[in-house]
């Protein structure tokens, strides 16, 4: 199960409509690189592949490859605004530590 607080639902709602591309997917996966070792790849998706699995949160259709599955059971994304601009935050229980950026962790 991945969980969208309503700030993270409301900011992919944006970039949907800032792209014009309203009937999207979300699509999550995990690729290997970054900082510590495997990183989080957001995009926009217009339909699922063979090996997705589809889950949904706050009306948001996500989309998660089998691969990427197992790092993100349980996860929590959330958006915040700082003084650095706003991005994702990602809550992920299966991360032991995670980057000063906040994109990049290992497990």
């Amino acid at each position: 199960m991945i969980e969208l607080t309503p700030a993270a639902a409301q900011e992919i709602k944006r970039l949907q409509k800032s792209r014009q591309q309203l009937e999207t997917y979300f699509r999550l996966s995990i690729k290997t690189g970054g900082c510590s070792g495997l990183y989080y790849d957001l995009e926009l998706s217009q339909e699922p592949k063979n090996n997705d699995h589809s889950y949904s949160s706050q009306g948001i259709n996500i989309l998660v490859d089998e691969m990427s599955r197992y790092y993100l059971q349980n996860l929590i994304i959330d958006y915040a605004e700082d003084l650095m601009g706003g991005g994702f935050r990602f809550h992920n229980d299966k991360a032991l530590s995670s980057c000063g950026c906040g994109l990049s962790f290992e497990t």
